[in-house]
């Protein structure tokens, strides 16, 4: 049975051929991150800290990390700035947690607090950013994001 918080929650899994400590930075480190999203990015990884990601040029995501526990997990809000999102900055939830497989990690990313017309492209948007992260997190090069356009 799901519940309604369960129903709102978008949930994605990718294995990463890279051990925790390697991937968890692609969450916290800006030249990191916009190796497999974004083209810029000012992180601040502590609770309460800045989580922004220019992610296309024109499509800017705004949040606060809620959690960061090294190498296992990382908790931040999630956002657009844009008076047309039914997603303002900071009004949903992303819960990424990594676990050890083999020789690799089992990124597990779970979007919550969305509203229904915004689920859809959120997740078409998650597929498209961890297939990147699965290359980048394994140390290849994911090469330009094909969604992020040319710069203003």
């Amino acid at each position: 049975m799901s519940t309604p918080e369960a129903q709102a929650a978008v949930e994605h899994e990718v294995r990463i051929a890279a051990r925790p400590d390697t991937v968890f930075p692609f969450f916290t480190d800006p030249a990191l991150m916009t190796q497999w999203m974004g083209v810029r990015a000012t992180l601040d990884p502590r609770a309460g800290g800045a989580f922004e990601v220019d992610v296309t040029h024109t499509d800017h995501a705004r949040g606060t990390y809620v959690a960061v526990e090294p190498h296992r997990r990382v908790v931040f809000t999630w956002g657009w700035e844009s008076d047309r999102s039914p997603v303002p900055p900071g009004s949903s939830t992303v819960e990424v947690t990594l676990e050890p497989d083999g020789d690799g990690t089992l990124v597990r990313l779970v979007h919550r607090d969305l509203p229904e017309p915004s689920r859809q492209p959120h997740s078409r948007g998650w597929d498209h950013y961890l297939a990147r992260l699965a290359v980048a997190g394994a140390g290849g090069d994911a090469g330009p994001d094909p969604w992020a356009g040319a710069p203003d």
